[in-house]
């Protein structure tokens, strides 16, 4: 099988509990076409570089799949039509990185700036 990174942008005005709902959906989607999604990261509400649909905002989520690329294809076209993703983007992949991605790595680092910061002032 091969190995996929799946990342979407959902709608600003959703809760984190409608986003989630969005990547188990995208889960359970792989998982009937026989994949399976080996990690999933919610890398939270970000600001876009320009507005999409009206939105300056989304939530980020990336899925690591590893499944047939018709999963693949049934999993965009979903993607496709749900209202409440605006943005999509599926990558195949030699291999699938081990541990936090580079974005969480990263608000991890931002987050321990911030930290000894405080504790500075």
């Amino acid at each position: 099988m091969a190995l996929y990174e799946h990342v979407f942008l959902a709608r600003q005005d959703l809760s984190q509990a409608q986003v989630d709902a969005l990547a188990a959906q995208a889960t359970e989607i792989v998982e009937a076409g026989n994949g399976k999604v080996t990690k999933t990261e919610t890398w939270g509400l970000k600001s876009l570089a320009y507005k999409i649909e009206r939105n300056r905002k989304a939530h980020f989520v990336l899925l690591n799949i590893d499944a047939p690329g018709s999963v693949v294809a049934e999993l965009e076209r979903q993607t496709r039509i749900n209202e409440d993703i605006i943005r999509y983007m599926t990558i195949r992949v030699d291999e699938h990185e081990e541990g936090p991605s580079v974005m969480m790595r990263k608000n991890e680092r931002e987050r321990k700036r911030r930290e000894t910061r405080e504790e500075r002032d």
